[in-house]
């Protein structure tokens, strides 16, 4: 892939007016737009229409966790709109990952075109090793990752959503055609925010990652289309 490519940037703005702003400014130099639960439980019918109208992607951020044929639902539903990826949680079971699969391939046949990307996420970048063990997820957060992913692998999912950190470890034990989506990311100029497992663009990429997800630095920036040329020649770096 391309460096412009492997960018992904997080919507996470209050209003539709901000986030459509943001699309049409970032859109001569960004290909792919992630709508969260925030914004997509405001506004995201009119978001996806107007990056859609534009030939863009949308990584749809939903998380969904929950039992298998309501999952299944929702993955037929968002593959019905086009989405180019969408996500689940692991901590949901093999069933359940497996019950995504089958939505959104029973809409792709139906429409007669691909279904989106399908990614499991695994432990949150925001949480460390004391916030798992609070709410009582026992090991190390590699080892957690290495679980968690080999479910969304033996559920026919495409990849994951894991920490930079974890990348190079998810490639090694299931090769390399198994997506790593990696959020969390932050330019050395940037600040961590509220992330604890954090790398930059070039560490990301140089991992194993083949997405970085990047949302404040780029979206709370002066110049927007600026601060992501900046990050796409991070990763090309």
């Amino acid at each position: 892939m391309k460096p412009k490519e492997r960018l992904i940037v997080a919507l996470d703005v209050d209003t539709l007016e901000g986030a459509l702003e943001l699309v049409e400014t970032l859109s001569p130099v960004v290909d792919i737009f992630k709508v969260g639960i925030a914004p997509f439980t405001a506004f995201g019918h009119e978001l996806l229409e107007k990056i859609n109208e534009l030939d863009k992607k949308v990584f749809l951020d939903l998380k969904v966790h929950d039992i298998p044929n309501t999952v299944r639902n929702a993955a037929y539903a968002a593959a019905k709109k086009g989405v180019f990826m969408m996500n689940f949680h692991c901590l949901g079971g093999e069933s359940m990952l497996q019950a995504a699969a089958e939505g959104a391939e029973e809409a792709a046949l139906r429409l007669h075109k691909p279904g989106p990307l399908l990614l499991g996420v695994t432990i949150l970048t925001s949480m460390s090793q004391d916030d798992m063990q609070s709410i009582g997820i026992t090991g190390s957060v590699e080892e957690k990752v290495l679980d968690l992913a080999l479910k969304a692998y033996n559920a026919g999912l495409n990849g994951v959503v894991a920490s930079a950190k974890e990348a190079s470890s998810i490639k090694d034990k299931f090769g390399e055609k198994f997506i790593v989506v990696t959020p969390g990311i932050r330019p050395e100029w940037a600040a961590k925010g509220d992330q604890k497992r954090v790398l930059t663009p070039k560490e990301a990429t140089m991992a194993g990652a083949d997405y970085i997800v990047v949302g404040r630095p780029i979206i709370e920036a002066d110049d927007p289309a600026l601060a992501a040329e900046k990050i796409i020649k991070e990763i090309a770096g």
